[in-house]
């Protein structure tokens, strides 16, 4: 049984059933589902999941005024359902991880993953969320909603970052890709500099998983789960999964430097798919710049970082 099927079948054992018999003035106004940072969410979990922070359980979302009237009242009839069901359970909250399933506002479960409570409009509130904190808001499933009052939100995000703000992380992921699989990596093993090569070699590959998502328009999960995700994209993903194992498992610093140079080739065949770039270049640092250029926001273009 995974997490987000037992949390379905629960809610509409219980849930629904508790809604609309105790609180039918607003149970049409309130949503429900199971989306947050857990495996479950995400449809990962396993076995050793159930250590902690699995079970029986999903999440209510209310808007501001029905919490203000009937958040607490929901909050223990929530609490007093089935603590076991369908033979799992009960349900065992981390210290920390509070609030990851019961009631909630709806601004407060997004502010409590992006740090706004309204969805992101301008350019600096896109970039200063991070993107696994996105993926975080956008995954699981929505159970109940007929007012729409959390899925409008979670639509605005899903339907992906404003183009200039993908283009600025496609040009900055181009020249971290270049500086450290490309040319710091073989220059820190030439010197025999453990950590320097080690640290190359896993940013270049995170760097990489980051790209493969950005070209596909959908984000990445916490790093935990990062690479078992990129193998599910259409674009790069099964190749840039095995070619990530390989580059991690050989100890052939040739071997490194040709499967590095195979994904690089397989990024910039995209960025010209795409039509972000034109450039003949093999090294992918040319190719920043050019996807740079396409950024119509001239001072997101003008203040172009490589951390962006």
């Amino acid at each position: 049984m995974q997490g987000l099927q037992l949390a379905r079948d629960y809610f509409f054992s219980h849930g629904r059933p508790m809604l609309r018999e105790s609180f039918r003035e607003i149970s049409d106004r309130a949503a429900a589902g199971l989306v947050g940072p857990g495996s479950e969410c995400y449809g990962f979990d396993d076995l050793l999941s159930r250590d902690h922070d699995w079970g029986p359980g999903f999440c209510i979302w209310l808007s501001q005024e029905d919490y203000a009237t009937r958040g607490v009242e929901i909050g223990e009839a929530y609490r007093r359902l089935p603590q076991v069901f369908d033979g799992y359970g009960p349900r065992l909250e981390s210290s920390g991880e509070e609030g990851r399933t019961g009631v909630m506002t709806v601004s407060g479960f997004y502010a409590r993953y992006t740090g706004l409570d309204h969805p992101p409009m301008t350019a600096r509130e896109w970039l200063l969320i991070p993107e696994q904190a996105l993926g975080v808001c956008t995954n699981g499933m929505v159970f109940y909603d007929p007012a729409d009052t959390f899925s409008s939100w979670r639509r605005h995000l899903l339907d992906y970052y404003p183009e200039d703000i993908r283009l600025r992380k496609i040009a900055s992921r181009c020249m971290t890709m270049a500086q450290t699989g490309q040319y710091n990596l073989a220059r820190s093993l030439s010197r025999k500099e453990i950590f320097a090569g080690r640290y190359a070699e896993l940013l270049f590959c995170h760097e990489l998983m980051s790209m493969a998502f950005l070209l596909n328009r959908c984000y990445p999960p916490f790093y935990k789960w990062l690479h078992r995700a990129v193998r599910q994209l259409p674009i790069l993903g099964t190749t840039a999964y095995d070619l990530i194992v390989l580059l991690l498992n050989t100890t052939n610093n040739d071997e490194k430097a040709a499967v590095i140079e195979t994904l690089c080739h397989m990024v910039i065949d995209e960025l010209r798919r795409q039509g972000l770039s034109d450039s003949n270049s093999c090294f992918l640092a040319d190719h920043g710049p050019v996807v740079q250029s396409g950024i119509l926001d001239p001072d997101l273009r003008k203040n172009f970082r490589v951390c962006a």
